[in-house]
């Protein structure tokens, strides 16, 4: 199985994946290092992504979904996937749909900004989180996690509802 951490950029997801991923005794796969260059220096001017520059990036994704599955592997990404077509692109990647499961992590728009706020050298600006939430589709088929949650509990939380 694979488990795509989704939500808006700062919402936690690389923290909440390698955690999730050392509990599950896993790989960790960062959507953030699938982006081609282009998409970096583009969202570091502060210009958000539209759907052709997500489209490589999210075939890049499915392919590691495809491949570890093949090889009868487990893993956990972190990758935005705010809208429901491209949640699509990943969940297709598995010939099995119970093999995919998405977990969302959900919070408000003042708490994220305050966490971006706070990281240093991340390529997304917190200027750019409003141009995030204005295209998110939250998901309707997801594990949904409180960001304002420890670690700890949210990894709790998701193995719980994992099985």
């Amino acid at each position: 199985m694979f488990v795509i951490i989704i939500g808006v950029a700062g919402s936690g997801k690389t923290t909440v994946g390698e955690a999730l991923a050392r509990q599950l005794s896993c790989p960790f796969y960062d959507g953030d290092d699938y982006h081609p260059q282009a998409n970096v220096a583009k969202m570091a001017t502060g210009i958000p992504l539209d759907d052709d520059d997500r489209a490589d990036w999210l075939a890049a994704l499915a392919g590691v979904i495809r491949d570890g599955l093949a090889r009868g592997e487990s893993g956990v990404i972190a990758c935005s996937a705010l809208k429901e077509k491209y949640r699509a692109v990943l969940h297709a990647a598995a010939a099995d749909p119970t093999q995919v499961r998405f977990v969302y992590l959900k919070g408000s728009y003042e708490a994220i900004l305050a966490h971006m706020r706070s990281r240093q050298g991340h390529y997304m600006k917190p200027g750019m989180l409003q141009s995030q939430f204005d295209v998110l589709e939250e998901p309707f088929n997801a594990i949904s996690i409180d960001i304002t949650l420890e670690v700890e509990e949210k990894v709790c939380q998701i193995m719980e509802q994992l099985v």
